[in-house]
């Protein structure tokens, strides 16, 4: 289980936006469905973004005018005889608001006024939907979700991955076609927020340490690697000669159960090993220390892994975080980790 209030705090970290000024007063509300909290994260960073200005960019138009505008499409024009009524046909760019990230913005926001929100926070976002009048909807099926960010639109980087989140995560196709939101995000989402959210913590709550998701290269023998699948790591942690590799992973169940006892998942196992094995051969000529860890989120199981393993020569340690809780405990079990394996922080 992971409480709503947490998954702030885990989104808080994933996007660092969430800890300006605007923001802080979410932290302090209780929610009932992770609807109501996307719901909040959203109407915050709207009206910050309506203050600053919606963003704009060039849509193509074409339409019938009565005085040149842009490009004149005379073929056009002959079909549809519009010279008749003294106009003709024009193509050009329009600098306006009905922007694709707009268009995301408002689709997903009437989607969670049908949700099981508050009525307050409904009235929040409807009065803000006033600024995007001239703003369409959008199909969200339709929509590429890989977006280019610069420093025209970078404000919108978090809203659109929240709006990712509802729509995604919260969103549950019915068998008459129409969609309900869920009171929760599914595995997948989550998981992905999960590994981020680990990341970014100890980013910014152990400096000593150089956190990234690096790739780690396979050591091979001849060089021939066609077709090998990358190595991406969720975490990995360095300090000076000690490498720490953490595989964050998060399941409804995070053992599996064959012939009455419980297991670990065989697959996370070897690729956790085969991580740490590669990146030991990697660092063979210098000092090191290199050890794995799977992380997983913790169930209401009654049984979950909490173990520690020496395999030819190295550490496989297998955790759980327990996200049910205050966010003060969770913070406790990450430094835990970082200071059994590099030493107390300085």
């Amino acid at each position: 289980m992971i409480r709503i209030q947490n998954i702030y705090y885990m989104l808080a970290y994933a996007f660092q936006v969430l800890n300006e000024q605007g923001y802080k007063n979410i932290a302090t509300e209780e929610f009932d469905n992770t609807a109501e909290l996307c719901a909040a994260i959203l109407a915050r960073g709207i009206s910050t973004q309506v203050k600053r200005g919606l963003g704009k960019e060039y849509i193509p138009q074409t339409e019938a005018l009565s005085s040149l505008r842009g490009k004149l499409d005379i073929s056009e024009s002959i079909k549809t005889q519009t010279f008749l009524k003294k106009q003709m046909i024009c193509s050009y760019d329009d600098f306006s608001v009905n922007s694709v990230m707009n268009r995301i913005i408002k689709s997903t926001v009437l989607l969670l006024l049908k949700g099981d929100i508050s009525k307050s926070r409904k009235k929040e976002l409807r009065k803000l939907m006033v600024f995007f009048e001239d703003v369409n909807v959008i199909d969200l099926y339709s929509v590429n979700w890989n977006m280019q960010y610069n420093r025209n639109n970078q404000t919108y980087r978090m809203l659109i991955s929240i709006c990712y989140l509802v729509f995604k995560g919260l969103l549950q196709t019915q068998s008459d076609g129409t969609t309900k939101l869920m009171d929760f995000l599914d595995e997948q989402r989550m998981h992905r927020l999960y590994e981020k959210f680990i990341l970014e913590y100890y980013r910014k709550e152990h400096p000593e340490l150089t956190a990234n998701a690096s790739q780690i290269p396979w050591q091979l023998d001849d060089d021939f690697g066609d077709m090998l699948p990358v190595m991406q790591t969720d975490i990995m942690l360095t300090k000076e000669e000690k490498t720490l590799i953490i595989d964050a992973k998060y399941y409804a169940h995070t053992t599996q159960r064959q012939y009455d006892k419980n297991t670990l998942h065989s697959e996370n196992l070897y690729q956790i090993f085969t991580y740490v094995k590669n990146k030991e051969v990697e660092l063979a000529d210098q000092p090191h220390k290199v050890a794995g860890m799977l992380l997983y989120a913790r169930t209401d199981e009654e049984i979950y892994p909490e173990k520690e393993y020496r395999m030819s020569g190295n550490q496989i340690g297998v955790r759980t975080l327990n996200l049910d809780g205050d966010f003060d405990m969770i913070k406790n079990q990450l430094n835990e980790i970082a200071e059994k394996f590099f030493g107390e922080a300085a």
